[in-house]
């Protein structure tokens, strides 16, 4: 079942403090990473969708002539335009839009980011077309999210790996209700492909989860977390193989993995 929009405000709204000091959002290799393959110039117009906190749009402040940093959740704005006055950041401003109704006119825009966050989109698809007419021809779309197992081809070992896929989707929908899907590798390479980007890059980063903070960001019942312990401590093999649990006394760690895409339109 999708989340409603409602539903995705009020799980944000609520935990939105936490975003601002949450090690994976405020300072995650990926940041970086997406500076340094998209290479901001001087007068650029940035889009950052899903932007949370800010972090990424921070990231990009310094490079290029101005951010529009939009989000849902109006409660992540404030957070966000609190972390930026902090920062004596002053050419980024925020909004508030729907990451599938982009209120911006046709090729306003040089580089579109969205950062650990299309997997709450009730449709990616849709996001990466409206991301594509709000580009300028040329223009970069960059893309951080986890992935999850899935492949194209038909056969066995093509089910198990899809399984796989859908058991790590559960295993994050138990943990956050506004989960919606994350994608495998191909299908971010069709979804660009399909709307007339030529993937420029592509990298996989694997990031270390510490499980009990993990549940604890998102308020996990008691109940749901023994659910979420026995997801990990009994995956299926191919599960398994993806997210490497690790048990060392009371600490369970597990791996995510996220795709850095990018993108340039034709």
């Amino acid at each position: 079942m999708a989340m409603s929009k409602q539903q995705v405000q009020q799980q944000f709204g609520a935990n939105a403090a936490a975003y601002a000091t949450s090690p994976v959002h405020a300072k995650g290799y990926s940041l970086k990473r997406l500076v340094e393959l998209t290479q901001p110039q001087p007068d650029w117009h940035v889009l950052d969708v899903a932007t949370a906190a800010g972090h990424t749009a921070f990231a990009f402040a310094p490079h290029v002539a101005n951010v529009t940093a939009t989000d849902l959740t109006p409660q992540m704005l404030t957070v966000a335009a609190d972390l930026a006055a902090e920062k004596g950041v002053t050419n980024v401003r925020f909004e508030q839009a729907d990451a599938e109704e982009l209120p911006y006119e046709a090729k306003t825009f040089d580089l579109v980011t969205c950062r650990i966050a299309p997997h709450h989109f009730p449709d990616i698809q849709q996001f990466i077309d409206g991301a594509a007419r709000v580009l300028k021809p040329g223009g970069l779309l960059a893309i951080v999210d986890n992935i999850v197992p899935g492949t194209h081809l038909r056969g066995k070992k093509a089910r198990l790996v899809n399984e796989a896929g859908k058991y790590v989707n559960a295993f994050e929908k138990l943990r956050d209700p506004s989960h919606g899907r994350c994608w495998s590798v191909n299908e971010w390479e069709h979804g660009f492909r399909q709307v007339g980007f030529t993937v420029q890059h592509q990298e996989l980063l694997s990031k270390e989860m510490e499980f009990s903070s993990w549940a604890a960001r998102m308020q996990v019942s008691p109940e749901d977390t023994i659910r979420l312990k026995a997801m990990l401590v009994q995956a299926p093999t191919a599960v398994a193989e993806f997210l490497t649990p690790q048990m060392c006394n009371d600490r369970i760690t597990f791996r995510l993995t996220e795709l850095i895409i990018v993108g340039k339109l034709s």
